[in-house]
């Protein structure tokens, strides 16, 4: 009988007493005859190479870096996806979603930020104060002139998980209107956007 019958012959036999294809079962003390091992089967020594659990990295285990975004001429939420992405650490792989494992972005030229369309004329941002007519509709465009730094940390900060954990993050976030940051003495490493 060659390999390839006697291979299917023994998967056949298998399935007639109602078990899996493949490997069979070893009890103490059995013997298996090692022809019954199919060849595309990888070694039983390689299933002990591996992890076995994934790794979660503990509170404070991770060392952050600071990284700083050139806002100018980049789209809004774009540019917000990249930030936030940082933030969160979902660039590290080391990554753990229970745990402050982020770095601090510092975001420059906010003022310089772009919307496509006619999004700074059509979007509008709403506050309310909480007494009658304490609500305040204002136009992306007239935020933008006011306050930009507001426009994009806003963006950035409701990219971001919420509770506890969110307002950490949120910490991390430094937006500035102009090129210049009071973060020199952190050493922080200009990050690109693609």
């Amino acid at each position: 009988m060659t390999e390839n019958r006697r291979w299917l012959f023994l998967a056949i036999l298998d399935r007639s007493f109602k078990r899996p294809i493949g490997r069979p079962r070893l009890g103490r003390g059995s013997s298996v005859d090692e022809s019954y091992f199919h060849p595309s089967y990888p070694s039983a020594d390689r299933a002990h190479d591996m992890p076995r659990q994934t790794y979660h990295a503990k509170p404070g285990e991770i060392e952050p870096a600071w990284h700083v975004l050139d806002a100018e001429g980049k789209i809004l939420g774009r540019f917000a996806t990249h930030a936030a992405t940082v933030l969160m650490g979902k660039h590290r792989p080391e990554y753990t979603p229970h745990v402050l494992s982020g770095d601090f972005v510092i975001v420059t030229n906010a003022a310089k930020i772009v919307m496509t369309g006619n999004k700074l004329d059509d979007k509008t941002l709403r506050r309310y104060s909480g007494y009658p007519s304490g609500q305040k509709v204002e136009t992306y465009r007239r935020v933008l002139d006011r306050d930009p730094t507001r426009l994009v940390r806003q963006a950035i900060v409701r990219m971001l998980p919420s509770g506890r954990l969110g307002r950490d993050i949120e910490s991390r976030l430094k937006v500035y209107a102009d090129d210049k940051h009071p973060h020199q003495a952190q050493q922080p490493k200009a990050l690109e956007i693609g």
